[in-house]
């Protein structure tokens, strides 16, 4: 059993085919659960059509990867927007504001080949946040990254989901990052077997998301 609630910033940790991804997929209905039920604030989520999963995701769920995926012959700022348009509008006063928030202002006119992998990650956060997702779902986004980049990178994601009002649940190896986060959860072999505060403190919105 698990209860998320509205702003909070999850940090999962647990070992290689622990579950993590799996989870993440649940979460974001690229899978369906085998048992058992799911709500997104106070909704059952839909399960077993294609169809359905496909809106729920596109409504409600950002999703960073460990790879970036930037289009390369895209700008910074049409990379942003094309998340938008597939979303269903185009906001560019919205882009440049998440640009902002992620560290990225003045930068919006580069081509991805022209960043840092640090910057490229930042990029691809933008991008998630421009949709106004209200959920955001990390898995291994720092991966790629050194120690100095990835507290920078994580630091920055936390910090631009606080003031983008968004729920956050980032996979990471890294106990290190904990300190960002305001609630540590821990899994093993398909099982919850840690929950507790991280070095932030939780916020006071209790509505449950998912």
């Amino acid at each position: 059993d698990l209860d998320i609630y509205q702003g909070e910033r999850i940090i999962l940790l647990g070992p290689s085919d622990s579950g993590k991804t799996t989870l993440l997929n649940c979460i974001s209905a690229l899978d369906s659960p085998t048992a058992g039920s799911y709500t997104f604030e106070g909704i059952p989520v839909p399960r077993h059509n294609s169809e359905d999963m496909t809106t729920f995701r596109r409504d409600n769920i950002g999703y960073v990867f460990q790879f970036f995926n930037l289009l390369g012959d895209l700008t910074v700022l049409e990379n942003v927007m094309l998340a938008q348009e597939i979303h269903g509008g185009r906001d560019k006063a919205r882009a440049l504001r998440v640009l902002d928030n992620v560290g990225l202002a003045g930068l919006e006119n580069r081509f991805p080949s022209e960043l840092s992998g640090g910057q490229q990650q930042r990029v691809a956060i933008a991008r998630s946040l421009a949709k106004k997702p209200r959920l955001l779902l990390g898995d291994e986004p720092t991966g790629n990254l050194d120690t100095d980049t990835t507290a920078q990178v994580l630091k920055t994601l936390v910090t631009a989901c606080r003031k983008e009002k968004i729920t956050a649940i980032i996979v990471t190896h890294d106990t290190a990052l904990t300190k960002y986060a305001t609630r540590v959860i821990k899994i093993d072999s398909g099982k919850l077997v840690g929950d507790e505060p991280g070095g932030r403190p939780a916020p006071h919105a209790q509505t449950e998301p998912a």
